[in-house]
């Protein structure tokens, strides 16, 4: 769609260079702002915060819900996908075959390994159909083996994929050409966690940031087009599963990397490192996403820890503002990323609850589990994707709900089952099929995946 409307731009632009000199700009820029569609190129869109800020759409679901534009198949994984340039790119995995999956969804280490092939797909926004796929030999040697867990990074033309095992790959986003490619544990001596490689890549400049592993290697920054290193740092008894983000606190940008023993501030031009706060993790579970506001850095993880930091320029490191352990009485995510909104912190805590906390004090203002119902479900969780007013919630259960989050209460609008949750959850311990990946939103639709397919659905207002 994108392509299509710088297409049809370009169309109107030769036409109107017949016209008077005064009107041509001005009539090209009306176009424009009708015509714009956003993208989704990475994690939580295009500013990496999980802002749908598309206008024009849908206020409520028409009966029978949101209209499908296409259906494409795919394999299994918990990757969700990135739109940009006319095109949507996922990742899946499929098993070698007559290769199964274990049933047992925590077995114990070392693990054997699970051949099969990771793959990248590219498909036409338009439409869904295939333009170009890449696979690779991958075996697994993580729990819920599944597929690959990050969202692709769409950039100047360039897509960078980041598998379960540490593969790291940079194509050509048009053509699907390798143009270069590392492995964590060759490259490293980086070790797969638990749960594999989750950390989104961040583009920054000329640098894309990855959460890797290994010796004084938890973060390296990469040339974006050459693939060299350009920096590392840190080391840790685990990596985590947290993707690196940069924020403006204390004065100053700053590289927030959360690992399974620490969240550190660094530059994110040299890796050099500002402050490191200890902050351990069950299991290494340091997943969510950071969230800032002014000088105040939020994290979450699942079981105990809901913590609020405190930076100034006047200090080395951060300073604790409040601090939650009350599993009733809180936000303790186990992957969902909170909101950061107005003096509030909007998330999801275990079992499917949305909460709301006063982000000055940590006090619970609210606790609803209407979003997921009808009773709590253990790591059952949603994601909560602002636009205007509102959220679009999806829940694991393959419902897209529109709702109202305000300090005085949870809201909801409209409801409409979008996918069936599929068999990712056949191996996740808890007797259940789940939807655990994460959906794109742009060209005002959504697009969502489960273990067998991709759908674009309309979420334009009529």
């Amino acid at each position: 769609m994108a392509g299509k409307t710088t297409q049809a731009c370009r169309a109107v632009s030769r036409r109107l260079s017949t016209w008077p000199a005064v009107l041509a700009p001005l009539v090209l820029l009306i176009l424009a702002v009708h015509a714009r569609a956003d993208d989704w190129p990475q994690w939580l869109g295009p500013l990496r915060d999980g802002v749908w800020r598309e206008t024009g759409i849908v206020e409520k679901f028409p009966e029978g819900g949101p209209q499908v534009r296409w259906r494409s198949a795919v394999a299994a994984g918990y990757a969700g996908p990135a739109v940009a340039v006319g095109k949507v790119f996922v990742t899946d995995r499929i098993l070698a075959e007559g290769t199964k999956n274990p049933k047992e969804a925590f077995p114990q280490r070392p693990f054997k390994g699970i051949p099969g092939k990771e793959r990248v797909l590219c498909l036409n926004e338009a439409d869904g159909k295939l333009l170009w796929k890449h696979d690779y030999d991958c075996i697994y040697t993580c729990s819920y083996p599944l597929g690959p867990r990050t969202t692709p990074v769409v950039h100047d033309g360039k897509l960078y994929t980041l598998g379960t095992e540490g593969n790291l790959f940079c194509f050509d986003a048009d053509t699907g050409k390798v143009l270069w490619s590392h492995d964590f544990k060759k490259d490293y001596g980086a070790k797969t966690p638990l749960w594999g490689v989750a950390a989104h890549p961040l583009i920054d400049g000329q640098k894309l940031i990855c959460v890797v592993g290994g010796k004084d290697s938890v973060a390296v920054a990469f040339d974006k087009d050459t693939g060299k290193q350009v920096w590392k740092a840190l080391s840790a008894s685990q990596q985590g599963y947290c993707p690196p983000m940069i924020y403006e606190i204390g004065g100053k940008r700053q590289l927030i990397i959360w690992d399974a023993d620490a969240v550190s501030g660094l530059d994110p031009e040299t890796g050099k490192i500002y402050w490191s706060q200890p902050l351990k993790t069950y299991q290494g579970m340091s997943i969510a996403t950071p969230r800032v506001a002014g000088e105040d850095l939020y994290l979450t993880a699942y079981p105990n820890t809901s913590v609020m930091f405190r930076l100034s320029q006047n200090q080395t490191g951060p300073t604790i503002a409040w601090k939650l352990t009350d599993p009733k009485k809180g936000i303790y995510s186990v992957f969902s990323s909170p909101q950061l909104q107005e003096g509030h912190i909007y998330g999801v805590t275990n079992g499917g609850y949305i909460r709301c906390l006063n982000a000055a004090t940590g006090e619970q203002l609210w606790s609803s589990l209407q979003a997921h119902g009808p009773r709590p479900t253990p790591s059952a969780e949603c994601f909560l994707i602002k636009n205007g007013d509102r959220y679009f919630v999806v829940n694991e259960r393959g419902d897209l709900i529109i709702a109202r989050l305000t300090p005085k209460g949870y809201e909801e609008v409209s409801r409409a089952h979008m996918l069936n949750p599929s068999s990712a959850g056949a191996s996740s311990g808890f007797n259940r099929d789940v939807l655990w990946s994460h959906p794109a939103f742009a060209n005002k639709c959504i697009y969502m995946r489960n273990d067998k397919e991709i759908i674009c659905a309309s979420l334009e207002a009529k």
